[in-house]
């Protein structure tokens, strides 16, 4: 009779003591496919939520302060440097933020990956009361600003269009259709924002091209905005390497977001992850108390084998492939009630959030769930290998 043919029979005639040895593996891989669904879907909206934050850069031109003094006496101070940034240069900062995220990421794809959103302000008059406006890039804006919601009309969709803020709005008493005055440029409101509870409430925002050329103010921007959202973006490499490659701009790195962006996730994996390894622990210690009791119970049996001649190698492998056999039952059951129980839990963990099913953990589970339940079996196996004969019938 072939090993896996006694292996077989066995399983079927202790189907519960095979069961109750899988449990404690269905249990630890239930645990961690529960914990990585979960922590998928976290992950996801951690990151939905970090989009909230704005930029991770922010350009701006290099202006300094000089203190004027005529011996003790201060004469106040003087700003020395451009106030604008040269439109040209825009090119050479993409450059250097994709360089370095590719390089930091290993990626090779040569398209764009930051995202820069270049502004221009400029003070102006609207039907009385003074104001500012923004120009944009509409496309880059609407991405490092994914908070923004039009709650009249729509988004900047051409050139002689403006967007108002909602508390602008409602102070020059302007609606969808309206036609306002930008230093004697007419363009038409095409949309309000809802509230933002930020500055942009108080702005009115049009395309960069129709700004510049509204003020005169061709080929120049007043800053500029870089959203590198990853994990891992070397955000302050690329304000050092701005800084150092570029005159007459001061890059900053916005650490606080930087920082959220590159530890928030990997310490909620961590913490996940150690959960897992501890209750993946607990179940191999199951196994093992199990499959020494089976020993024991069958030390009888073993030592009939071992009398008409199967070899302690033989002995061994008949408990590794009944523990195959138990990793087997246990990653599949595991798999399909971890996903169950991140469905219940993951709601509860992180409100609203969407759980979804996540196919590529089943061979995960199928691997940690035999690897655990081969790694309990050794000892127990070893053990049995080591009974005689005579010790058999003793016990009997």
């Amino acid at each position: 009779m072939k090993l896996y043919q006694i292996v077989a029979k066995d399983i079927l005639r202790r189907k519960r003591r095979v069961l109750y040895a899988a449990l404690g593996v269905v249990i630890g891989t239930m645990t961690v496919v529960g914990i990585l669904t979960i922590a998928s879907a976290g992950e996801a909206k951690i990151y939905k939520q970090l989009e909230q934050y704005g930029p991770n850069l922010t350009v701006i031109p290099a202006i300094n302060n000089l203190d004027m003094k005529l011996g003790n006496l201060s004469m106040g101070t003087l700003t020395v440097g451009e106030n604008y940034i040269p439109e040209d240069q825009l090119l050479k900062i993409r450059q250097i933020a994709d360089s370095k995220i590719r390089e930091a990421l290993k990626i090779t794809d040569e398209g764009d990956i930051a995202t820069i959103a270049p502004k221009l302000f400029e003070n102006t008059r609207v039907n009385g009361i003074s104001l500012v406006v923004v120009g944009v890039d509409p496309q880059q804006e609407r991405i490092v600003k994914s908070w923004w919601e039009v709650g009249k009309g729509t988004y900047l969709d051409g050139t002689d269009q403006v967007l108002v803020g909602a508390i602008a709005a409602d102070l020059l008493k302007l609606n969808v259709g309206d036609t306002v005055s930008l230093n004697e440029s007419n363009v038409k409101v095409t949309g309000i924002l809802k509230e933002t509870g930020a500055s942009d409430d108080y702005q009115i925002f049009a395309p960069l091209a129709t700004v510049q050329k509204a003020f005169h103010k061709e080929g120049v921007i007043s800053s500029l905005d870089i959203r590198a959202l990853c994990n891992a973006c070397p955000v302050e490499m690329i304000a050092d390497s701005i800084n150092q490659n570029i005159p007459g701009v001061r890059a900053i790195a916005v650490k606080q977001i930087a920082q959220s962006e590159m530890g928030l996730v990997e310490k909620m994996n961590s913490l996940m992850f150690a959960l897992a390894g501890i209750t993946l622990m607990v179940g191999l210690f199951g196994v093992v108390n199990t499959m020494m009791s089976s020993v024991h119970e069958r030390t009888k049996d073993i030592g009939i084998m071992r009398a008409v001649g199967a070899s302690r190698k033989q002995i061994i492998k008949i408990f590794i492939f009944e523990a195959i056999v138990i990793g087997i039952i246990g990653g599949i059951a595991g798999y399909l009630l971890g996903t169950a129980l991140a469905y219940l839990i993951g709601p509860l963990v992180f409100e609203g959030t969407a759980v979804y099913f996540v196919p590529q953990y089943f061979p995960l589970a199928l691997a940690v769930s035999i690897i655990v339940a081969v790694a309990a079996a050794v000892y127990p196996a070893v053990k049995a290998a080591e009974i005689r004969v005579a010790d058999s019938f003793r016990s009997a």
